[in-house]
């Protein structure tokens, strides 16, 4: 039989690529290590790492073992909260990751305002426009825009969103109001950086086909919290997400262009490791912001009804 601690080190020597690293994160010396690794492959009667001088990367037979790994420490992990004699409480550290603009403009207050009710909860907030690595980064809760790629993470829907093209007053006063998609060739974009690169291609739909618009500009960042920053600025035309910009066009910061054209949906999604690790906590949390995305979205329904 396995110990965690085998479970800890096979995962940790995984993620970092490093024996000596994973002993440094267990506490342990590197031979105690070695030692133990060396005894879980004569156990399992194959070779779980390919070892080189600077290295150590998955066998085949590695990178199956590793997935049970992960679900057996978190079966184990449910296990004990089920013991606890405080289980149900809401309580205790969550670590989340969310992008940059909609998590500092629309995420942190409604998150300061769950910890007010739930004063046991602690949180660690990571902003970035990146895709973080659940496992590699030790996040308990990612929240991501846009179409969800890796199918091995559980998903719960959090709202739908749709793009939108904003400016601000002055700029389109200065250099007019785009009345087609190809209008934006002749205009000055405020690019950021998604996953798959530099957004410049731009689509739209008029109703009948889609219509991409490769467009450029003079700023480009992997914040889109800046390039709406940049907008509101009057520096150029961004494409948003609604929710993003919401405040700023009810403010009369930002106008919306182009609107027959630009509805392409955004789903919203909160993604955590595995189905067992949705603890209290985080269900609690999922529930509040579903709720008050619903609000945001009845309010929107209100106002153009």
């Amino acid at each position: 039989m396995l110990a965690t601690n085998d479970l800890q080190l096979l995962i940790h020597t995984a993620d970092s690529g490093s024996l000596s690293q994973a002993a440094r994160l267990l506490g342990i010396l590197p031979a105690t290590a070695s030692a133990s690794l060396k005894r879980i492959e004569q156990r399992l009667n194959t070779r779980l790492f390919a070892r080189s001088t600077r290295s150590m990367r998955l066998t085949a037979d590695g990178e199956i073992f590793l997935a049970y790994c992960r679900d057996a420490l978190a079966l184990l992990t449910e296990g004990e909260h089920l013991l606890s004699s405080s289980k149900a409480a809401i309580g205790g550290h969550l670590r989340l990751s969310m992008p940059s603009d909609i998590g500092r403009n629309v995420l942190v207050p409604w998150l300061n305002e769950f910890q007010d009710e739930y004063r046991d909860v602690r949180l660690t907030l990571q902003f970035s426009d990146r895709i973080a690595d659940l496992f590699r980064d030790a996040i308990d809760v990612a929240i991501r825009s846009g179409p969800l790629e890796d199918s091995s993470l559980v998903s719960q829907q959090l709202a739908i969103g749709r793009r939108v093209l904003v400016a601000a007053p002055s700029y389109l006063d200065k250099r007019g109001t785009p009345q087609s998609p190809a209008d934006l060739r002749a205009h000055n974009c405020l690019l950021f950086y998604l996953k798959q690169g530099l957004f410049n291609q731009w689509r739209f739909f008029d109703g009948r086909q889609h219509q991409d618009i490769k467009v450029q500009g003079d700023r480009m960042t992997d914040d889109a919290a800046i390039a709406r920053e940049w907008a509101v600025a009057a520096k150029g035309i961004a494409y948003k997400s609604w929710i993003d910009v919401r405040s700023d066009v009810r403010a009369g910061r930002l106008i919306t262009v182009l609107d027959s054209y630009t509805q392409e949906p955004i789903p919203l999604n909160a993604v955590y490791p595995h189905r067992n690790s949705a603890s209290p906590t985080v269900r609690a949390l999922l529930k509040y912001l579903r709720q008050r995305f619903d609000q945001l979205h009845g309010a929107d329904e209100t106002v153009t009804g």
